[in-house]
């Protein structure tokens, strides 16, 4: 059983998370199937949903786990029917998949900096920076295309998007990264208008410096005291500390509350530790 951080009742909603493989919406799907909602995994690590699925339902809540590739309109629509089937039309959906590429990653963050064999700019592959592109905006803009459709047709709903702290002030490096998850904040403001007065109402959360393996390598050496990418981030941050995966379910839930958040739509919520508010002095 998860510590909840608010009093939050979820009972009988339907909510799908995408990227429910991950560490951070793995934890968002427990905290939804333990207030009560039914909660439909998805990821394209069918194993991890499966697995997820089934440590939910031995606590006794409701979650099934779907093998889903969230760049296949045709995969997604057969997922699509098969929640329906199994736990009814879409009320929530959490728009999870996501992540970076080493593909699409630079080594150093200035080009003054650069050394021989280092993957600059100029090396970066093309077909990596079209993954994070497709994997972040595509990977958010197809799921909400097939479960939307449940929402319109009953005239409410609730979607979330995930951005970043990248959206805000691009991050060295990590250039495709940093301008698919602007595009998500874009896009998010975009659907809360497209949306507006439907009964749907469309938000994101800034998830700050959480450490997870896709950036590990990035925060920690192999012996693991931190990087000086590590030390600029904390230093940036005026809690002085990475933000915990737990600490994003409390925005989620109120974002994603329909009899709390009813009017608010188009937010993009920073959870961030105060990074993005710091101007360094």
């Amino acid at each position: 059983m998860m510590n909840l951080p608010l009093n939050v009742d979820f009972t009988g909603k339907v909510v799908v998370i995408t990227g429910a493989g991950g560490v951070l919406c793995s934890e968002m799907a427990r905290a939804f199937a333990q207030a009560g909602a039914k909660v439909a995994a998805l990821d394209l690590n069918g194993e991890a949903v499966k697995k997820l699925a089934d440590a939910c339902r031995a606590e006794g809540f409701a979650c099934e786990g779907y093998a889903c590739n969230v760049l296949d309109p045709q995969m997604l629509e057969a997922v699509h029917q098969q929640v329906l089937a199994d736990l009814g039309p879409c009320d929530i959906l959490i728009n999870g998949a996501g992540g970076n590429n080493a593909r699409a990653t630079a080594d150093n963050e200035y080009q003054r900096e650069a050394t021989e064999g280092q993957k600059t700019f100029f090396d970066l592959d093309p077909d990596g920076v079209d993954f994070v592109f497709r994997l972040n905006f595509q990977g958010s803009l197809l799921p909400t295309q097939t479960f939307a459709r449940d929402m319109v047709a009953r005239g409410r709903g609730s979607i979330l998007n995930i951005s970043s702290m990248s959206a805000y002030l691009p991050l060295t490096r990590v250039v495709a990264y940093s301008a698919a998850k602007a595009g998500i904040t874009n896009f998010t403001q975009w659907l809360a208008t497209y949306f507006a007065g439907t009964g749907i109402r469309c938000n994101a959360i800034a998830p700050g410096f959480l450490i997870s393996n896709q950036n590990r390598d990035l925060l920690f050496n192999p012996d693991g005291t931190p990087t000086a990418r590590s030390r600029k981030i904390l230093n940036s941050t005026p809690m002085n500390r990475f933000v915990d995966s737990s600490e994003l379910l409390g925005g989620v839930f109120f974002l994603c509350d329909d009899r709390v958040a009813s009017a608010i739509t188009g937010v993009v919520l920073p959870i961030d530790g105060g990074f993005s508010v710091y101007s360094g002095v």
